[in-house]
């Protein structure tokens, strides 16, 4: 079956003019003639059927068409040029390992590990995305997800790394002003608890794990990350809950203190996924390894 394919200098010379809104520009960008770049372009809209750019008074400007086309185009054109970067960086092989995470587990947890992923695979660069919730494969260019829930996505494969367990964390400070005789337990009745925004009820949760009810469990400043949490509660803005493993190195160093020694059961657990289809795929193997032994470590240790 024939396809309606352009050709890639017709493309490459329209994303140029586009960018630039310049014939002239994109000719210089691609070091050939006016020209050329005109004659391109013209081939590209006799395909199409259509006008990609008018003419004005200051040059050319893109048609409503035109505009809607080129950002299709130059998003293609930057996933070829990432694709043979990142074939050439591996020999041949491929070096690029794409991941999807969450962001304050990875900034907080992963990357303060990867160093010594990279120091024993050289060859494999990771490239790591936000994403906070579930999505297709097929529709990203994601190997595979950190992502902390409870259920499995269609067509995947998963492998467990570590509960989330909930503390609620605040300043030593703020622990001292509404605290007991000793400091041990926040009092919950005089305290901003700082919120959530995509778990609105994680302080109603942790209440009622530990067989309480607070009055404005809900109420209280609302943070979209857990790392914005993290920030507020070290600079006395009031309670977080957070997963612990977020905090380790803050209450290491006694900038945050646990608010309460109560214990809440795990609420969800992290976990690496990916497409069945990639099971067997060779950089995603080993970092799936290096991965699962680092999470093995932690769970030890803690």
């Amino acid at each position: 079956m024939r396809r309606t394919l352009p050709s890639m200098t017709a493309l490459a010379a329209f994303e140029s003019a586009a960018r630039h809104n310049s014939f002239t520009k994109a000719a210089d960008e691609l070091h050939v003639t006016q020209g050329a770049v005109c004659r391109q372009i013209a081939s590209l809209e006799a395909q199409l059927d259509l006008k990609l750019f008018r003419r004005s008074s200051r040059g050319v400007v893109l048609t409503e068409a035109g505009a809607a086309y080129s950002q299709r185009v130059r998003k293609r054109l930057e996933d070829v040029e990432r694709d043979t970067l990142d074939l050439m960086a591996g020999g041949g092989y491929g070096g690029a390992l794409e991941l999807g995470v969450v962001p304050s587990f990875c900034t907080r947890w992963l990357i303060p590990r990867l160093t010594r992923f990279q120091e024993s695979h050289p060859g494999i660069t990771v490239n790591l995305s936000v994403r906070t919730r579930p999505f297709l494969f097929d529709a990203t260019p994601f190997d595979a997800a950190i992502f902390a829930g409870d259920a499995a996505w269609p067509g995947t494969q998963g492998v467990d790394l570590m509960d989330e367990h909930m503390v609620p964390v605040c300043s030593p400070d703020y622990l001292a002003c509404h605290g007991g005789k000793r400091a041990r337990e926040i009092d919950w009745g005089r305290v901003t608890l700082l919120q959530q925004s995509t778990r609105p009820h994680s302080w109603r949760q942790w209440f009622t794990s530990r067989g309480m009810a607070v009055d404005g469990d809900m109420v209280g400043p609302r943070f979209e990350l857990f790392s914005m949490q993290i920030e507020a509660a070290m600079h006395a803005m009031g309670v977080a809950l957070v997963p612990r493993l977020l905090v380790d190195k803050e209450m290491r160093c006694g900038v945050l203190r646990v608010a309460s020694p109560h214990s809440a059961p795990a609420e969800r657990r992290y976990q690496l996924i990916f497409p069945e289809h990639k099971a067997d795929n060779a950089r995603l193997a080993r970092f799936r390894d290096w991965l699962v032994q680092e999470a093995v470590a932690y769970n030890r240790a803690g």
